[in-house]
């Protein structure tokens, strides 16, 4: 019983709210790449600099976290809008970020230290962690009262830093560190997916689908609006 009470408590507008808000903020936008870019080179610079504090400030300010959560929204829903849209957004902030990482590394020496060879190693532990930090990130998205945790739960998953790597060992052409990371990465990818899957469909957001296709609509005139006035500047 308190297992039900715990997945069905939300609001249909809080349901609502919540759709829009995560396709809102997974959008391909300037501002989006831009914080992608600030924080794969944050982290390039920590993890060169071993300094474990700096690559978990630049966890912090990655908003990677929503074309993920929307592209198990778009699975959920059987939405094949959705999940492509958000396949292309984070596939391009994937490539923007390993592609400043490996520029900027270009420009370090020996940046190979601790904390990037601890992101070249996956393990079913990893998969455990992006299970538990995804499962934790989905029910607090949603949760109106507990939007504050989701800067901690993106600390824990660790997304960015094995992103940065794939650009660091792609710079010094070490394919080893290269690949270590890509499994990284993709098995976090793999393991929050399935997590927010089944959170979502605990939560029966598939009824929101309506919801989410007028809602991606919308964002794409949005988007083609802004660019057709920025064309005519």
């Amino acid at each position: 019983m308190f297992m039900t009470s715990l997945f069905s408590d939300l609001t249909e507008e809080d349901k609502s709210k919540a759709v829009k808000d995560l396709i809102h903020e997974s959008m391909p936008r300037p501002s989006f790449f831009l914080l992608i870019g600030l924080s794969v080179l944050m982290a390039t610079f920590g993890l060169a600099l071993n300094n474990s504090a700096v690559v978990i400030g630049s966890m912090l300010i990655a908003p990677i976290l929503s074309p993920i959560l929307s592209l198990s929204l778009g699975i959920v829903m059987s939405d094949s809008s959705l999940l492509m849209r958000s396949v292309r957004t984070l596939f391009l902030s994937s490539a923007l970020g390993v592609g400043l990482a490996a520029v900027s590394t270009l420009f370090l020496s020996n940046p190979f230290g601790a904390e990037v060879m601890s992101r070249t190693l996956p393990s079913l532990i990893y998969f455990s962690i992006a299970f538990v930090a995804g499962f934790a990130v989905a029910f607090a998205r949603v949760n109106p009262t507990m939007s504050d945790t989701i800067p901690g739960i993106a600390v824990s998953v660790s997304l960015i830093p094995p992103l940065a790597v794939i650009g660091m060992g792609i710079a010094r052409l070490n394919w080893a560190i290269t690949s270590g990371a890509f499994l990284l990465f993709l098995t976090n990818i793999v393991g929050i997916v399935f997590a927010t899957m089944i959170v979502f469909s605990l939560m029966n957001f598939y009824i929101k689908r309506s919801v989410a296709t007028a809602t991606l609509q919308e964002e794409i005139r949005t988007q083609q609006l802004e660019t057709k006035e920025k064309d005519e500047e």
